[in-house]
């Protein structure tokens, strides 16, 4: 392998394929980053098994060849060279680096023990925009937990039908749909689950970038393709391998109908929990209390070691008075990732579930269940 490449460019896609580079002691080839040409083109590739990583720019390649080479002492080297062209040259398994006054030579590692990442492109494809995915997603990223009694519910749902996404998550005491819209309309409806370490990546990898997202669907894995411009070749390629089993009916533990209603104002509601949160005391209680006559909606909190709180705030309110407790942290999260200045708030009762919803918008919901009366 011979080639010459701008060093800005390499340090970027060093950046992009370490995310997932793992120290693994049964395994040390997956602390590799493999680097490898393809035509007029330099790969970078990294995997733990579960997620694979390719990111490809064109460079001025004069032989074509392969190596690997450590991913953390990559990055590291990269830090402190100059923004000069950088010279790559493979020699029986060494990496010949020259870029500037700089030169080093790499002992490098057998590119044929790099584990193959798979490239799923025998199913079908969906085109979505890149921003307003990621942004979708993030809506839903920390909802789940760990869960090996129930592993489904430890990945994000995906439900493809007609011309939009449904981006489900859930941890059984809170849930969160987003809904995504898309230009174009499916032939078939499809449903996976992908984990959530994978989708937390796809974030970090994706999430700042313009233009288009392709993803490509297949039984037991997914695979993310990010292009460049009119370049035909892939820039950045993620394939994760998806969650078995099957996702829970949420839908049918979204509420119908409610008992009492109240919008408000969406960062005065989150800074009065955010404040009641500081007196809610080991188990994160925080009550709300609705006086339907008096339009007076009070947050209130309490620690028997640092005394109570108390505040009220006005609001539209609908239906009867209520009194429900809830975990300050999971309101807090579904407040925090709704959109808009004005939100509604829907409660069953003091047990049942509790809807918020961001005003005058359908594309988002955040279910959360009450702390129950001891």
């Amino acid at each position: 392998m011979k080639l010459t490449i701008l060093k800005e460019k390499l340090k970027e896609g060093i950046k992009v394929v370490e995310k997932i580079s793992q120290k693994s002691l049964t395994l040390p080839i997956l602390q590799n980053t493999l680097l490898k040409t393809e035509k007029n083109f330099l790969r970078l590739s990294t995997t733990n098994l579960e997620s694979g990583i390719n990111w490809q720019s064109l460079a001025r390649v004069e032989k074509q060849g392969q190596i690997c080479i450590p991913t953390r002492f990559l990055s590291n080297l990269f830090t402190f060279l100059p923004s000069k062209p950088v010279s790559l040259e493979v020699k029986n398994l060494i990496l010949d680096l020259k870029c500037g006054n700089y030169a080093t030579k790499i002992k490098g590692l057998n590119p044929e023990d790099f584990p193959i990442i798979p490239q799923p492109k025998e199913g079908d494809v969906i085109t979505v925009n890149n921003y307003n995915f990621c942004q979708a997603l993030n809506q839903v990223l920390n909802i789940p937990s760990s869960s090996t009694a129930r592993p489904e519910i430890s990945g994000i749902f995906f439900l493809f039908q007609k011309d939009l996404i449904k981006i489900v998550a859930t941890d059984s005491f809170r849930l969160s749909e987003k809904k995504l819209f898309l230009k174009t309309n499916l032939s078939k409806e499809y449903s996976l689950i992908l984990p959530q370490s994978a989708a937390k990546e796809i974030v970090g990898i994706f999430g700042e970038k313009e233009g288009d997202l392709k993803i490509y669907l297949s039984p037991n894995q997914i695979l993310f393709e990010y292009m460049v411009g009119e370049v035909t070749h892939p820039h950045i390629q993620f394939t994760s391998k998806l969650i078995g089993g099957e996702y829970p009916n949420y839908e049918e533990i979204i509420p119908k109908k409610y008992e009492t209603q109240i919008q408000v104002q969406r960062k005065e509601f989150l800074n009065q929990i955010k404040t009641a949160s500081l007196f809610s005391g080991k188990i994160n209680e925080v009550k709300i209390k609705i006086d339907s006559k008096g339009g007076r909606i009070e947050v209130l909190s309490q620690s028997p070691d640092l005394g109570e709180y108390k505040s009220f705030f006005k609001g539209r309110i609908k239906g009867k008075d209520i009194l429900v407790s809830f975990n300050h942290r999971f309101l807090i999260d579904g407040v925090s990732e709704m959109k808009g200045e004005n939100l509604s708030f829907e409660l069953t009762s003091e047990e049942g579930p509790a809807t918020l919803k961001p005003l005058g918008s359908k594309d988002y919901l955040y279910i959360i269940m009450p702390i129950k009366a001891s």
